[in-house]
């Protein structure tokens, strides 16, 4: 994290001194947004109205994500930024206190919902740590930060999104607020789809057997959940006796199937799908895409759709 705001400051200053940095002439409201969900939501708001430009390339890993000087440009000169706001930020908020950003539009989507803290993901089992312990308890708090997986999240994101675009671009205020309420309308039926398939399920399990992003979809739909990861992070790999627990766990209750998220290496699920005889799916956290699936125009509502269909197969 030093470096990557070392890397961050270094680039400000020589971007600076070349005054590179000033704001360039543009047609239409230029919108940045760091990662594909929040680029997904402007572009459906912004229609024709406006440009909208995902730092993140599709294909990549998020968390190892550092922005390059074009990145940097391009935050200086829109008139609308969009990112999350989280701990895995910390290089946003550098980067707005060392540019002039008054006229700009800025909304950090986390808070615009209610965030969840990581600690008490309340993980049903995660196979690596005793709940008992209290090592974490003098630790700075940290929040979950894939807020745009729950629909019903979807939907004040958008209505944020939406009120900073109308108050860059007056003149377009209208159309923003049509293309809105109609997306917003396809994001309720998305919302209502889910809640039909949890309800009518015959179990309220799911089993992950890769990392979970997925903490807001099960809290807001009343799934119960067993996960590899205690998280997103693709730093450390679950253990021997992880691997085993799950795989007993999947005999045990039944469960036709497990999980896998998008851009993965898919070991675990493998490992787990060979001993039990499950079928492995994916369910999309929509976090980023590959390039196959954004050149093909995917997005979060085609995902999402998707991903309410393998919950079918998984809880029936």
């Amino acid at each position: 994290m030093k470096n990557r705001l070392f890397l961050i400051f270094l680039i400000i200053f020589l971007l600076a001194g070349c005054g590179t940095l000033q704001p360039q002439q543009k047609e239409k409201t230029q919108i940045v947004a760091t990662i594909f969900p929040l680029y997904d939501f402007a572009r459906e708001i912004a229609g024709e109205d406006a440009e909208v430009k995902m730092l993140l390339k599709p294909g990549a890993e998020v968390h190892s994500y550092e922005p390059t000087p074009q990145d940097i440009i391009a935050i200086q000169n829109c008139d609308v930024f969009l990112y999350i706001g989280g701990e895995s930020d910390e290089w946003v908020r550098n980067v707005l206190e060392s540019i002039d950003t008054p006229d700009m539009q800025v909304v950090a989507l986390m808070d615009c919902v209610d965030v969840v803290e990581e600690t008490e993901n309340g993980f049903a089992w995660n196979g690596e740590h005793d709940h008992g312990d209290d090592d974490h308890a003098h630790e700075e708090m940290e929040y979950d930060e894939h807020i745009w997986t729950s629909p019903r999240n979807a939907v004040k994101m958008v209505k944020a999104i939406t009120g900073a675009l109308q108050v860059a671009d007056h003149s377009h205020a209208t159309g923003y607020a049509e293309r809105a309420e109609r997306y917003t309308g396809q994001l309720t039926a998305l919302d209502e789809a889910l809640t039909e398939t949890v309800n009518n399920a015959e179990r309220k399990l799911v089993i992950f057997a890769d990392r979970f992003p997925f903490l807001y979809l099960v809290r807001d739909y009343g799934l119960n959940y067993y996960a590899a990861y205690p998280g997103c992070s693709s730093e450390a790999e679950p253990s021997a006796a992880t691997v085993a627990a799950i795989i007993e766990e999947v005999k045990e209750t039944g469960v036709p199937a497990v999980f896998y998220i998008e851009l993965s290496n898919r070991l675990m699920a493998n490992t787990i799908a060979e001993a039990t005889g499950a079928e492995e799916l994916l369910l999309h956290s929509c976090q980023n895409v590959s390039r196959e699936e954004f050149r093909q125009g995917e997005g979060y509502l085609s995902l999402m759709e998707r991903n309410v269909k393998n919950l079918q197969r998984a809880l029936n």
